[in-house]
């Protein structure tokens, strides 16, 4: 069995384009999903599944994601006096969610750089890549079996979910096995972005990743591909095919509730969906949502 794995790397330097104007000057992951920024969301999921310590890979004008997560003793003060201990509490817990690190991006070359600004933090240790894009409903325990396969096996374990042949060119592509284990395949091979026609699968890589350190190493080696960047996938591409570097790929089958931030809709569904399933905003959105469609 390998080390118990604590630390989590979270890309977060990207410029948010697709969500312009609104991310001009506010970083995409602090866009909220109800009344919570996206990235705490992540950070939740992370600490959830034992990884206390948290480095969040940022760039330019992205001082709002390391002001989230620290202290405003002046709101923290202000709430107390007029005795709102509930606001008090929400602004406590991202606070105090994990012991977060911070390092710059600089060049914005593509995920696999991104990854790669984490050697020194990391080190010689495995660690979870957890993209900010991508939430994960709270009730699967998607990274935690992830976590315990890459120990158990001392392995990378990535997350596949299966989509339609129609958007799998916006995904790095898996060409799988079956294994022993239900709902965990052997990944042998992947693909950036390939056209349905070239995709070797409907099994498309989603943004958790469970990393050996070796992966640096690769990354290293990894001439910029698709888009002229670094590409994790690219690097992975290289792990699964040589199984002498650290042991394989592997790939667990994620079924569950997934939302993808980056893209207008499906970020409003989140929304309307983590919403409507609250206590205090459920009772009142849910009726509003049927007389709301009836008129559609």
């Amino acid at each position: 069995m390998g080390k118990h794995i604590t630390k989590a790397v979270i890309p977060a330097a990207g410029l948010g384009t697709r969500f312009l104007p609104a991310t001009k000057a506010l970083p995409k992951e602090m866009l909220p999903v109800v009344d919570k920024p996206a990235i705490q969301y992540v950070v939740e999921e992370a600490v959830m599944a034992g990884l206390n310590d948290v480095l969040v890979i940022t760039g330019r004008n992205k001082h709002a994601l390391a002001n989230h997560f620290d202290r405003v003793t002046e709101l923290e003060a202000t709430l107390e006096s007029k005795g709102d201990g509930h606001k008090l509490r929400m602004v406590n817990e991202a606070t105090g969610l994990a012991d977060m690190h911070y390092v710059r991006q600089g060049d914005p070359r593509g995920l696999g750089h991104a990854v790669l600004r984490a050697r020194m933090h990391v080190g010689d240790q495995a660690f979870a890549v957890m993209l900010g894009d991508d939430l994960i409903d709270a009730k699967d325990d998607l990274l935690s079996r992830m976590l315990t396969v890459a120990e158990d096996r001392e392995v990378t374990v990535i997350a596949l979910m299966e989509v339609d042949p129609s958007v799998i060119h916006l995904y790095g592509v898996a060409s799988i096995e079956p294994t022993d284990e239900e709902g965990l395949v052997r990944v042998t091979g992947l693909v950036e972005k390939p056209s349905a026609a070239d995709a070797p699968s409907n099994y498309a890589i989603i943004g958790r990743y469970v990393l050996q350190p070796e992966v640096f190493d690769v990354l290293e080696n990894t001439p910029p591909g698709k888009g002229d960047e670094i590409q994790l996938t690219d690097a992975l591409q290289t792990l699964a095919t040589d199984t002498s570097i650290a042991g394989g790929v592997y790939g667990v089958v994620f079924t569950g509730r997934r939302f993808d931030t980056g893209d207008k809709l499906s970020y409003i569904q989140a929304i309307i969906q983590l919403a409507s399933e609250r206590d205090d905003l459920g009772p009142d959105l849910r009726p509003w949502l049927k007389e709301f469609a009836k008129g559609l």
